[in-house]
């Protein structure tokens, strides 16, 4: 019986894959890795990563915090309509027609779901094979809609915190005073799945074939459904990775907040209305607040005259290979004073043999950083600066 459900469930797995959410999150992922390449071009001359770095990062972590989450979800029992699922979908492209990519995420997809299908229950909208699935559990399905946000709010945090920090984009752009300056930009969307608990009439009309189970009188099914987590930040005033881990812990403090006040709809209802409200505005604030607070902090990646600093650094080439790290700022270059671009390349070109680099990290400690010299690549280390010139403002030395 075990092994009849288990390729019932494999069969049910191979089937929802076709979900075109699932798909379009692979165009999305796709055409930010474009967009970002040809922007980084334009800046550097040559990007970063690849064009395929959002596409990598599309699925790893988010199936692993996926499974936990789907097990904490079936565990607990949390039955969602199929309403929902279907208005999630709907508002996840919606949102991404806006080009806002932060607009994917839970808080604004699963948030605004929520009250749709609400909306679509006292209108009595004739939602075939799927209305039924809501009338005889409204008490008990809204609550569990609300801890599902929470979790998938919790899930975001731990992608932004983990994966969010990595690959940040470096970028150029003018400050109010007409400088050139850089900042890091962070544009990804992750994919969640998630294995649900609906109820069994959801999905015995359309698919008969669909695997059902009976608890308490009822029956049930459970689904694959592909969520998406959209993040759009940019840092100027602090090192991206702090910057971007920041947000993270809040979204998961905000997720653990909204999960221990989700519990109170299963005794009043009408609750997860107001912590389904407070999920959608509380995500709002944490992406305003780090703007404001980002706004009133001078740049970090600006010309400096005691050093150049490494707004970026390209995977993969010398500079990677010597251990530089975004943030860090060269003070010599084989004991020449730099201060621009120009007299870093004047300085490598004193000894085609060899470079050495006296390096002030992050923390203001002095360290140096060496490799030797090939022919071919003495003038490609792989660094981005920060540089005032009109139409092109830095390039990759």
């Amino acid at each position: 019986m075990a092994l009849e459900w288990l390729i019932e469930i494999l069969k049910g797995i191979g089937k929802l894959f076709l979900h075109p959410v699932f798909y379009y999150l692979f165009f999305i992922a796709a055409i930010l890795g474009v967009s970002r390449v040809k922007r980084e071009r334009r800046d550097f001359h040559v990007r970063a990563e690849n064009a395929y770095f959002e596409l990598r990062q599309l699925l790893p972590l988010g199936i692993l915090i996926g499974l936990v989450t789907s097990l904490i979800s079936i565990s607990a029992g949390l039955v969602i309509p199929m309403e929902t699922i279907l208005f999630t979908a709907a508002f996840t492209i919606l949102w991404s027609l806006t080009t806002k990519i932060r607009w994917m995420a839970p808080a604004y997809t699963l948030g605004f779901a929520f009250f749709a299908t609400i909306f679509a229950i006292e209108q009595k909208w004739p939602l075939p094979f799927f209305l039924t699935s809501v009338s005889d559990q409204e008490q008990t399905v809204f609550p569990s809609i609300a801890v599902l946000l929470a979790l998938l709010l919790i899930g975001e945090g731990i992608l932004i915190f983990k994966n969010g920090r990595k690959g940040t984009s470096p970028k150029l752009i003018k400050s109010k005073r007409g400088q050139r300056v850089g900042i890091h930009e962070v544009k990804r969307v992750w994919l969640l799945p998630l294995f649900l608990i609906i109820p069994g009439e959801a999905l015995q009309a359309p698919f008969e074939w669909w695997p059902v189970f009976s608890v308490g009188g009822g029956t049930y099914s459970i689904i694959l459904v592909p969520f998406a987590v959209g993040f759009f930040q940019q840092v100027q005033g602090k090192l991206p990775t702090e910057a971007v881990k920041a947000v993270g812990k809040k979204v998961m403090v905000l997720g653990i907040l909204v999960l221990l006040l989700s519990v109170s709809g299963y005794w009043y209802p009408l609750a997860a209305i107001a912590v389904v409200t407070i999920a959608i505005i509380g995500r709002e604030l944490i992406t305003l607040r780090q703007r404001m607070i980002e706004g009133n902090l001078p740049f970090y990646f600006s010309k400096r005259n005691n050093g150049v600093m490494i707004l970026g650094i390209i995977p993969g080439s010398p500079a990677s290979n010597m251990g530089l790290q975004v943030g860090e700022l060269i003070a010599k270059v084989n004991g020449v004073s730099v201060h621009d671009k120009n007299s870093f390349y004047e300085a490598l070109l004193k000894n085609r043999a060899h470079c050495k680099l006296e390096v002030f990290d992050v923390n203001g400690q002095v360290r140096f950083a060496q490799r030797a010299l090939y022919e071919g690549d003495h003038h490609e280390l792989g660094i981005h600066f920060v540089q005032d010139e009109v139409r092109r403002g830095s390039e990759a030395v």
